[in-house]
């Protein structure tokens, strides 16, 4: 038998062209199993971690599990539409969400999607939810201060644009109520103000919404809510949303504060979904990565060196603990992670001390560096007396026979405590937190009964609004107490002092 090349030629062009039909196939997959939001795809042999994959013309998932003969997806929808065998196509793109001003004043799901009934939103940009953090020289250190109106919290636990400071406590102890007084006080700072809401009750989301409303922050601020009811899948890749769209206005050189409410369910949410994809688990039944999980999150709040335009991005992680157990593994992978912890006590809130912060354990690593000078030059004492103060009065509850000088401590820690008092949505600028604390610490509130301070206070804020207002301006464009401004601050609580008593 006569064998002519023509023909092998052909037969061998024939073999190379169906071999690259079958390296085609790498592009799309078939489902092999399906259920709770995930699911396991064979194919997909070129597909990225992250990756946004295509189930139908309106159904998208992402890829999280590449094993050796399958990939394991998690479904950005309702899975029941998807049957065993479906094809699944790749996309090449990572998820991406709008950004941009039209965002502003509205409330989204996490993929960007209006919740609150207002229209479409009309954005024509779009940023991956993940992205590598800035590097170490394209930042700056954190030195600006971005004033919460909290005085515990701005006296004693300062917060700086671009750190991240991390909000813990038990349930109901009074977290994101700080939070939101937090974005109430950014008001006309230019500060864009993002929440993220993660696992909570609509109820809840629909609160917060209409307080911010009330008080007029949802003009510079954006919603981002994954219900309680939404999918695990909706819940993990929420706080990535809400970063994308802040990053958009710091890469234009603003300043922007985004709260992530809360990482514990977050990373519940990423358990459930790495359990249901067949991760191993580890301690608490977490996956080994979740301290990745957050980590990646939080390492892209940063201040932005002056070549790079300024920007900032501020975040306020919260965090549920059990029973005050902040040695807990999500708690402490967390804290390792940011620059502080504002730690809210149970007993604090029980006792009526409300914002319940405990200044003991809570401490900002920014430290002084986020404060002007007039705050540091009134608050320099103010944390050391109160933990002086704590110290002595556990220990005079069990002896009564106490000398002038304890006596004196004593007196003086509980003004202390009851001028950090606060009620919610009742922010307060910096000029009058300092003159409160200047008049507390210099001694002023000794002569005044515990029942009295509160309206001494009240006495004060209102003379300095009114007929003072020179004053207030003079602390906050000096930024210091020099000489003259303290001899008119001393004048005035003198003033107030004798009102009261008279």
């Amino acid at each position: 038998m006569k064998i002519n090349p023509e023909e092998i030629t052909a037969i061998l062009q024939k073999e190379i062209e169906e071999y690259k039909m079958a390296l085609d196939v790498s592009e799309t997959g078939t489902v092999l199993q399906v259920g709770d939001n995930t699911a396991r795809v064979f194919g997909l042999e070129n597909v990225m971690s992250q990756e946004l994959v295509k189930f139908s013309d309106v159904l998208y998932g992402i890829a999280i599990n590449l094993e050796e003969d399958s990939v394991g997806c998690v479904v950005l929808g309702d899975c029941t539409e998807i049957k065993e065998g479906d094809t699944v196509e790749r996309t090449g793109h990572i998820l991406s969400v709008p950004v941009g001003e039209s965002l502003l004043g509205r409330v989204v799901d996490p993929l960007g999607n209006p919740l609150d009934n207002a229209g479409e939103i009309k954005s024509t940009k779009r940023k991956p939810i993940e992205r590598i953090a800035a590097g170490v020289c394209d930042r700056q250190p954190v030195k600006e201060s971005l004033q919460t109106g909290i005085k515990c919290v701005d006296t004693m636990i300062p917060i700086g644009r671009g750190q991240r400071e991390l909000i813990i406590g038990d349930r109901k102890t009074g977290k994101t109520a700080i939070a939101i007084d937090t974005i109430i006080n950014q008001k006309d700072t230019g500060v864009i103000c993002i929440y993220v809401a993660i696992g909570q009750k609509k109820s809840s989301i629909s609160k917060i919404v209409h307080t911010l409303k009330n008080y007029g922050a949802m003009d510079y601020t954006i919603v981002v809510a994954a219900a309680a009811s939404d999918t695990a899948a909706l819940q993990y890749i929420a706080p990535y949303a809400g970063c994308a769209m802040g990053e958009e206005f710091m890469d234009n050189g603003k300043a922007v504060l985004i709260v992530y409410d809360d990482l514990s369910k977050h990373a519940t949410a990423y358990r459930q979904l790495s359990l249901l994809l067949r991760r191993p688990p580890g301690r608490e039944a977490f996956p080994g990565d979740v301290f990745y999980l957050h980590s990646r999150l939080l390492e892209r709040a940063l201040k932005y060196s002056k070549e790079k335009g300024g920007g900032s991005l501020t975040a306020l992680p919260i965090i549920e603990t059990q029973a005050s157990d902040v040695s807990a593994y999500i708690p402490t992978n967390v804290i390792s992670i940011t620059d502080g912890q504002i730690y809210l006590e149970a007993n604090l809130f029980n006792a009526g001390i409300k914002p319940a912060i405990n200044p003991g354990i809570s401490v900002s690593r920014v430290g002084g560096s986020a404060q002007i000078k007039a705050t540091k030059q009134v608050a320099g004492s103010l944390r050391i007396d109160l933990a002086q103060y704590w110290e002595i009065e556990a220990f005079s509850q069990f002896g009564s026979d106490l000398d002038k000088a304890t006596l004196a401590q004593l007196a003086r820690g509980k003004r202390l405590v009851e001028i950090l008092k606060q009620d919610q949505y009742d922010p307060i600028p910096i000029s009058l937190q300092i003159a409160i604390v200047y008049a507390a610490v210099k001694g002023y509130l000794d002569s005044i009964s515990l029942k009295n301070i509160a309206e001494f206070e009240k006495e004060l804020f209102a003379v300095l609004r009114t007929q003072k207002r020179d004053l207030l301006e003079k602390i906050e464009t000096k930024k210091i107490l020099d000489d003259d401004i303290k001899k008119e601050l001393n004048t005035v609580i003198q003033t107030c002092k004798e009102t009261l008593v008279n």
